[in-house]
């Protein structure tokens, strides 16, 4: 799992390939909950789906950019083009199914 620092980092894990990317913020409890889940899916997709987190506090520029509003929030890219947006806790199953429909596209 990557945790996300700056924008530049950010450009390049989303530059190729399948790409998870986690917002979220420490204080926020449905994030809490939403992480462990983050981390099996990263097990589970491993050489699969890059998995990122990005704490919306330390990186505002990038969840603005995205117009995150709300968190947890669920991105996933594609070749540097967002394919899904999830906002609010998802159960692991969806996003899994989630994962599939995007790699199988």
């Amino acid at each position: 799992m990557i945790h996300i620092e700056n924008k530049e980092q950010f450009d390049k894990v989303i530059s190729s390939g399948v790409t998870l990317v986690d917002f979220y913020a420490s204080w926020c409890g449905p994030c809490r909950m939403l992480s462990p889940i983050i981390e099996q899916i990263d097990e589970e997709y491993e050489n699969k789906v890059t998995v990122a987190k990005v704490d919306v506090e330390e990186c505002g520029d990038i969840a603005a950019k995205y117009g995150i509003s709300a968190i947890p929030a669920l991105l996933v890219f594609k070749d540097n083009n967002l394919a899904r947006m999830n906002v609010g806790f998802i159960p692991r199953d969806d996003i899994a199914n989630l994962l599939d429909q995007i790699l199988a596209e």
